[in-house]
């Protein structure tokens, strides 16, 4: 029980209630073990992957783990967190995305013990007079205790009818799993305690909640995100996704360590004792970046990875597989942040301008200064911005 409760509690927020998940794990059952996960996006992305981290830790206890996908609720739009309505996602969407949920989800659940569910299943039969019953089992008051409701509804904001249905929802989804363990991060925290109470009203032994803490993405401030783009997705390729890590900060580090890396806690914290002793922090990044690399590929990756970034970036050489790209302009010359915007090596002139000024762009690796340079017909170069996008532009 000490071991599996150490186990649990790694990278966990809060464990509502402890007392009640000693009884479950006391029991000796194999426990329903269930996480949701609405597919409005493609991809799952490293933020996700701190909840299935939680569900893999139940996993190596023994228990089956549920990786329920919300097409159900994902036409609802999850309001936790937001100031606003969130748009609703169409059914071709949610299915394209559920697939590449589906194929991803293997890269850390164990497949005999995950059990890939729809919550369409029963949803969609509940009708109007289900959904009608459900919604009688909750009063506005109680939604509106919600934090993010509550601001909305403090500040004049609107709140759509349909997303008081969202909470409701997903506690039914865990009366139609009968789970004994609802894993979410802490901005679900009010749904998953719904789900508890609902229980209770269908005379079912109410889940433990147990919520994990949002990682931060790549800027080390905001939660990770698509929409931000601070995000490194679990199918990004392994050198895009090595480079990534490696440019985090050395504090951010350390979180990831704490909600990511698999590695032992002793271990960790021997290796923040050597980090002030003097050891470079760049190479306890290093041993991050090598064990998720593999995990999301395949074992060996990382080290390779590792070497072609020292090559890369310690001994200044180009990558042997840069792309060349052929653009026909109408003057004899163009003007660099134009020329990188139409290849889409960068999004703005904007952000090329702000790049040159903090030496972020090269061409033949040589920094350029000057914002106004412009590109002549005829020419042929390699173009770097930032660590890890290059390009050979021919200019015809």
């Amino acid at each position: 029980m000490e071991e599996a409760l150490k186990i649990i509690n790694r990278g966990t927020d809060e464990i509502l209630t402890e007392s009640d998940l000693k009884k479950k794990l006391d029991s000796g059952k194999q426990l329903i073990v269930k996480a949701g996960f609405d597919p409005t996006a493609p991809d799952l992305h490293f933020g996700h992957t701190v909840l299935l981290n939680k569900l893999r830790h139940f996993q190596d206890l023994g228990h089956k783990v549920i990786f329920l996908i919300g097409d159900f609720t994902g036409r609802i739009g999850d309001p936790s967190g937001k100031n606003k309505t969130r748009p609703t996602v169409d059914s071709d969407s949610l299915i394209k995305n559920a697939k590449t949920y589906k194929e991803q989800v293997f890269k850390i659940l164990k497949e005999d013990l995950t059990e890939v569910k729809f919550n369409s299943e029963w949803c969609d039969q509940l009708g109007a007079d289900g959904l009608i019953k459900l919604a009688s089992k909750y009063n506005v008051a109680r939604m509106l205790e919600r934090d993010d409701f509550n601001k909305r509804f403090s500040s004049n904001k609107s709140i759509a009818i349909h997303e008081f249905l969202y909470p409701l929802v997903q506690g039914y989804d865990s009366v139609a799993l009968q789970a004994d363990v609802e894993c979410g991060g802490t901005d679900q925290k009010f749904n998953l305690l719904v789900g508890r109470e609902l229980q209770r009203d269908y005379d079912q032994d109410p889940q433990v909640v147990i919520t994990v803490p949002i990682l931060e993405g790549l800027d080390g401030e905001k939660k990770m995100s698509k929409s931000l783009d601070n995000y490194i997705a679990i199918d990004e390729e392994p050198n895009e996704m090595f480079g990534k890590i490696m440019s985090i900060s050395d504090d951010l580090m350390w979180r990831w360590f704490e909600l990511l890396s698999f590695l032992p806690e002793e271990e960790i914290s021997k290796l923040k004792d050597e980090m002030k002793e003097g050891r470079n922090p760049r190479d306890i990044k290093f041993i991050l970046a090598e064990e998720l690399v593999d995990r999301f590929h395949k074992k060996g990756d990382g080290k390779d990875c590792k070497e072609d970034f020292l090559d890369r970036f310690q001994k200044g050489k180009l990558p042997e597989d840069i792309e060349t790209f052929e653009i026909d302009i109408k003057n004899e010359s163009i003007l660099l942040v134009n020329l990188l915007k139409d290849t889409e090596m960068i999004s703005s002139v904007s952000e090329g301008n702000r790049l040159i000024k903090q030496g972020g762009i090269k061409i033949n690796q040589e920094k350029v200064v000057d914002i106004k340079l412009e590109i002549s017909k005829g020419s042929m170069n390699i173009y770097q911005v930032g660590k890890r996008k290059f390009l050979k532009i021919k200019v015809k």
